[in-house]
């Protein structure tokens, strides 16, 4: 009796979802247990990859890795998956905030989109990245006002009503930037910039998108802006933007043709007080020999500028309630925006 009720006391207790084991002081699940528990198979295994699927997910996990492939579509993980004998664990912080809001998102209360702040990265005194000299290179600024103004204008095609942090080459100060935001009553905020790496500069390009880093985890950005690894107001919402943020990431790689450089988390200064979901897209390499050169033409940044219409209207069909579309809005890109 003692016995069976020992077994039983175990079962109720693996069952949240997987019996849980401290690896570096953090708790992991079983990804086998898990799989059963949410309604996932293994569809393939190896020494170093394990693969999940349902009818409309496929997840890959990778032995040390960091990023999982969630439908195709890199996503940054806050821990390394272990793996051991063929038998892969999971942070379950990693599984709560990042693996199930995806493939398992909670129904959202619905609200229509209506108003987007766009925000383009730098300006004034603050160049950003620069390429090709000092007096005749070219700065990250005048590039992000510009896909800021060409995704403005096709939103507004698009039926929503846009409101820019700065319409010129004017500095504003970070906390400014959120905090405009918040008095509009946005109902999303798309910080929009360029990457530039000093080294690889041939082998780096492709976008990336960041969203808010979860409570009580690592951000992946290298700078590590905002370590502290407390709650901060962007984390209310912090579901939402990682499906905004997975929703536009996945647009541009798709539309763009470009490599995945991931979904990813940060505590940017830009993202940390943002009362509504928010994201900061790098769009592309301005070092990397060909996406730089692309970076500077117009024509491509109306492609940039169509994949995040494209994410954001994604984003809009998971969230709103059916029916609940802006007014005038068509649900797709206006055809005169398209490019070739």
């Amino acid at each position: 009796m003692k016995v069976r009720f020992a077994l039983l006391l175990l079962a109720v207790f693996c069952a949240r979802p997987a019996c849980a084991a401290s690896i570096n002081g953090h708790s992991y699940a079983p990804l086998a247990d898990w799989a059963v528990a949410k309604g996932f198979r293994i569809a393939a295994r190896h020494s170093d990859e394990i693969t999940l699927t349902n009818r409309t997910a496929r997840l890959v996990f990778e032995k040390d890795s960091h990023t999982a492939q969630i439908n195709g579509v890199n996503v940054a993980l806050s821990f390394p998956v272990a793996a051991d004998k063929g038998q892969f664990s999971i942070a379950q912080l990693d599984l709560a905030k990042t693996v199930e809001p995806l493939v398992l998102p909670p129904p959202f209360s619905g609200k229509k989109i209506f108003t987007i702040v766009l925000d383009p990265g730098h300006g004034g005194k603050d160049t950003g990245n620069r390429v090709g000299g000092k007096y005749f290179g070219y700065s990250e600024k005048t590039y992000t006002l510009a896909l800021a103004k060409e995704l403005r204008d096709q939103l507004k095609a698009a039926g929503f009503n846009v409101q820019l942090t700065r319409t010129n080459d004017t500095f504003v100060e970070l906390p400014a930037r959120p905090d405009l935001a918040n008095r509009k009553h946005a109902d999303l905020f798309v910080s929009l910039h360029f990457n530039a790496t000093e080294s690889g500069k041939a082998e780096v390009s492709g976008p990336e998108t960041y969203c808010i880093t979860p409570v009580g985890a690592a951000s992946s950005n290298a700078q590590g802006e905002g370590a502290n690894a407390g709650a901060t107001t962007a984390n209310l919402s912090e579901k939402k933007s990682l499906l905004l943020a997975y929703q536009v990431q996945r647009a541009l790689v798709k539309n763009l043709g470009v490599a995945d450089r991931s979904v990813r988390r940060a505590r940017f200064a830009v993202l940390r007080d943002a009362e509504m979901p928010a994201i900061l897209v790098e769009s592309g390499y301005m070092t990397h020999p060909v996406e730089g050169k692309k970076i500077f033409d117009a024509s491509y940044r109306k492609q940039i500028a169509s994949a995040i219409v494209k994410g954001v209207l994604n984003y809009q069909k998971l969230t709103a309630p059916p029916g609940e579309l802006p007014a005038g809005s068509t649900n797709k890109v206006s055809s005169t925006r398209k490019t070739k």
